[in-house]
């Protein structure tokens, strides 16, 4: 029997048993976020957790079975390493399910080691039979979601200036670039596990520059100009590069809490680069700062009532934020209340927020071809909301596949249906193409016009280019290697004929590893696409470059620097939202 087969008969031959837990309480809409899933099958290094090591004030349970300090520290550690991204830090739940004690005492724990060693075919990784946790740690990890979980501390404007640093004051800063960089075709590469980005020139694939940024860095993104990029990690630092220096380097930092994803810039008329915006995990909150120094000016909290069932909730973390060509506002995800919150940043003094009412879990999600529509994921819900931002309203709400995981998504023309934005799904194997276009296609907008199936569920990210004619979809979460370790990608002038799947982590011809394929990004032109074969932090990982053309391998880079490669982000596509 083959590795992917073998891998198949595992996942298969546990289902019966899974289904137990599929249907329970904190089942099968559990995911691993890219930037923190196992990438090799075993706990990687790259600094301590952002949480894990926080003090934090514990509540006694007499309920919870027995465990030592030392234990506790341990189990506090792995949790939020590896399952507060999705169950939440207070474990009220988000994509993952509610591991609250009265839920987890009343299941036991034979129940909960079953659960956590063999996970679940809807998301859950099983990270026993995987060798992530060890026999002991997934013991711990049993009697530790049993007790009452730690409240780490709030972190304010106090902390925030504290840790606020300028390193180039902005009258010291060049007044023009000073590089031969071909800033528009340059990609900031996350290194997800080393704590740093690369820089690597488009043409020639050479690292230009490799810069600390700090823990389990998660995305870049660019100011409208195209000028800075800014980094943020899981431990809610954010770095400010200026690419016009004769070397690209930070010109200035903050940590903004104890966790994060989620950093944007101002991109309406005559806001360009004045205003940043970064949101929190924890605590649940967003900070307004200074677009050129990063100074904070603005701290709202997201903590307030569900959109469903109007009950509080005391951790709306924030997740995607992007920002409005149509109004100065961001859109802001409030993941666990169901509510985006529109934020008009002309008046920082006298803030306006407008209140839009979605589906609960918000994660991410992407404007359509026009820039009018935020495509916006509630992915334990399996929902799109779609938000019109020059009207601030909720235009729609779309029923899709399996927890939908789009990243950005994908814009292009079907054949049949118009323009449409696609989403592929974490907890199936399709890809949902919406139609986007009310104007000249009433009929088709915002519902799903068409279904694909991909090569399995799994999937984080897919992508197009408005000069391609394919759209690719990975699946870097499935079980089975043949699949995680390649890339399907469908004609869109025939989506009927199927995927065809290129052996992507073959053909990267790196040492034995996970070689999980993720996230594929164009350069400028739009005739290259850039793949991440992502392995563990000490295995060898690359970056796989094809011909979006011909589908042919054009070339492999591999340098001693690309640890754990994940996110590529391609300076013009991320500044001008081209996806």
């Amino acid at each position: 029997m083959n590795q992917g087969a073998f891998h198949r008969s595992v996942w298969l031959s546990m289902a019966t048993l899974i289904s137990l837990a599929v249907t329970g309480a904190f089942a099968a809409d559990d995911k691993p976020d890219v930037h923190r899933a196992v990438a090799g099958g075993k706990m990687q290094a790259g600094g301590p957790s952002p949480l894990g090591d926080a003090d934090m004030v514990q509540t006694i349970n007499p309920k919870s079975p027995p465990m030592t300090k030392v234990e506790f520290e341990v189990g506090k550690k792995i949790y939020f390493e590896r399952c507060a991204g999705c169950h939440g830090v207070l474990r009220k739940g988000a994509t993952g399910k509610p591991l609250t004690t009265d839920i987890t005492i009343e299941r036991g724990s034979e129940y909960l080691k079953t659960f956590i060693t063999y996970g679940s075919p809807g998301g859950m990784p099983n990270w026993g039979t995987s060798g992530t946790l060890t026999e002991n740690e997934v013991d711990i990890m049993t009697r530790y979601v049993q007790h009452e979980p730690p409240t780490p501390p709030e972190y304010g404007m106090k902390e925030m200036e504290a840790s606020w640093k300028v390193y180039v004051k902005t009258e010291d800063r060049p007044k023009k670039k000073m590089n031969t960089l071909d800033l528009p075709n340059l990609f900031s590469v996350t290194l997800r596990d080393a704590g740093k980005i690369a820089l690597i020139d488009g043409a020639s694939k050479k690292i230009v520059d490799v810069i600390n940024t700090g823990y389990a860095v998660h995305i870049s993104r660019m100011s409208k100009s195209g000028r800075y990029l800014f980094v943020i990690g899981r431990d809610a630092r954010i770095v400010m590069i200026d690419l016009w220096m004769e070397k690209p380097a930070p010109v200035a930092e903050i940590k903004v809490g104890l966790e994060a994803r989620s950093v944007e810039t101002s991109k309406f008329k005559g806001y360009e680069d004045k205003i940043a915006i970064a949101g929190t995990y924890w605590p649940p909150q967003y900070v307004i700062m200074d677009g050129d120094t990063l100074k904070p000016r603005k701290i709202v909290g997201t903590r307030g009532m569900t959109s469903d069932t109007n009950e509080y909730h005391p951790e709306p973390r924030v997740a995607a934020i992007v920002s409005s060509h149509y109004k100065p506002e961001f859109l802001v995800n409030a993941k666990e209340t169901g509510v985006v919150h529109m934020v008009n940043y002309t008046d920082l003094d006298n803030l306006k927020i407008t209140m839009i009412k979605t589906p609960r879990f918000l994660h991410d999600g992407g404007m359509e071809s026009t820039g009018r529509y935020f495509m916006d994921a509630a992915n334990a819900s399996d929902k799109i909301a779609v938000i019109d931002t020059k009207e601030s309203k909720l235009a729609a709400v779309v029923n899709v596949g399996k927890t939908p995981h789009p990243g950005r998504g994908a814009n292009f023309v079907h054949p049949k249906f118009g323009p449409v934005w696609a989403t592929g799904h974490l907890g199936d194997e399709t890809v949902s193409l919406i139609g986007t276009d009310p104007k000249k296609h009433p009929k088709e907008a915002w519902r799903v016009v068409q279904t694909l199936t991909a090569a399995g569920g799994g999937q984080l990210f897919l992508k197009t280019h408005p000069k391609s004619k394919n759209l690719w979809v990975d699946a870097p979460l499935n079980p089975d290697p043949k699949i995680s370790q390649s890339i399907a990608v469908f004609d869109i002038n025939n989506l009927d004929k199927g995927f065809e799947l290129l052996p992507i982590g073959e053909w990267a011809g790196v040492k034995p590893g996970a070689k999980r394929v993720v996230q594929p990004e164009y350069n400028k032109a739009g005739n290259e696409v850039w793949f991440s074969v992502w392995s563990g932090a000490g295995e060898e990982s690359a970056i796989v470059v094809v011909d979006d053309k011909t589908r042919k391998l054009k070339a492999v880079i591999k340098d001693p620097q690309l640890i754990t490669p994940t996110g590529k982000f391609n300076v013009y596509n991320t500044q001008n939202d081209v996806y």
